[in-house]
């Protein structure tokens, strides 16, 4: 059974920090890219950082570069995403998914939230 848990939400202050972490089993973890999403209250889902296989090249949207920074641990099947210098406009429902490479297969975590007070 495939499974991707996260964990690490919270209610924070602005300007502070979280670090999410998620867990995937039933699936061969290295081979899959991971990606974070989002969804804020009345908002679309939307994109926040993706990184390759090995670790290596990342990508993130504009609006969390230099702040947020995603990593990966493969012995431990985990994807951080660590979160700095959070804003108000950062609280929404945190996923993690996975990205199977040549493959339609996909994945999401059941999400973590994120509250950051003003």
């Amino acid at each position: 059974q495939v499974q991707l848990v996260e964990s690490g939400g919270g209610l924070v202050q602005a300007g502070g920090s979280l670090r999410l972490s998620c867990v995937g089993s039933g699936f061969t973890f290295r081979y899959y890219v991971m990606k974070g999403y989002r969804q804020a209250p009345g908002k679309e889902r939307q994109y926040v950082a993706g990184g390759a296989i090995d670790g290596g090249r990342k990508s993130y949207a504009e609006s969390v570069k230099g702040r947020f920074t995603i990593s990966r641990d493969n012995v431990r099947s985990t994807v951080y995403l660590q979160m700095n210098s959070l804003e108000a406009e950062a609280t929404a429902v945190y996923y993690c998914k996975a990205e199977g490479q040549g493959s339609t297969d996909e994945y999401w975590g059941q999400g973590t939230q994120v509250t950051v007070s003003s």
